[in-house]
């Protein structure tokens, strides 16, 4: 099965066109105030209506109010949900759109149980856990620690790029893998070449 990728923390129309150009299948957008990758909706909607077809939109929000949310789908047209905070199962599931959950891969998670707990959700992301950040830490986490029998399509995360993706597909065998700070210049600025030779190891190690 070919590894889908997604890259995150958007915020320049130039970066958007050089990911679709590279082959990525979907795009994420930071709705979360305190990140470095964090994009004005308005700015997020004036990208996403020039993207070409076939490019999947992801709204990333972490522990957002419901009007915030809904608002921002209403502005944007997003296409996908991702939830990147401590959201109960009922929230992710209100707003009538898809969504996959993520998760840091904290010492105590039991991933299984939670995979089952957001039942609703198209797919699992696991994270790097540190303490008081949701996220876009540049850290992997031990991959050893992922079980084997989660029944969700799976989406790694965490401190990946093009040094160890090429081991991270082969070892994990998610189905896809979420890049940001691996193939930027600076936070919230994408680098085309990082993303090109990212994207090169990827169709390498499919």
């Amino acid at each position: 099965m070919r590894t889908r990728v997604k890259i995150c923390g958007i915020t320049r129309l130039e970066d958007a066109l050089a990911a679709v150009d590279s082959g990525a299948d979907a795009l994420g957008f930071v709705f979360y105030a305190p990140s470095p990758r964090f994009v004005e909706p308005a700015v997020a909607e004036a990208i996403i209506k020039q993207l070409p077809p076939f490019v999947t939109t992801v709204a990333l929000f972490v522990n957002a109010s419901v009007d915030q949310v809904q608002t921002i789908m209403a502005q944007t047209g997003i296409d996908l949900l991702q939830f990147h905070g401590d959201e109960s199962p009922e929230y992710c599931a209100q707003f009538d759109r898809p969504y996959f959950k993520a998760l840091r891969m904290s010492p105590d998670i039991d991933v299984v149980a939670e995979t089952k707990r957001f039942s609703l959700a198209r797919g699992i992301l696991l994270d790097a856990y540190r303490p008081g950040v949701p996220g876009g830490t540049g850290e992997a986490f031990d991959w050893e620690r992922i079980p084997s029998d989660i029944d969700k399509p799976l989406i790694l995360a965490g401190g990946l790029d093009q040094s160890n993706v090429v081991q991270a597909i082969r070892r994990v065998k998610p189905y896809a893998v979420d890049v940001s700070g691996g193939v930027e210049a600076a936070k919230g600025l994408k680098d085309c070449e990082k993303i090109t030779s990212f994207m090169n190891e990827v169709a390498r190690a499919n």
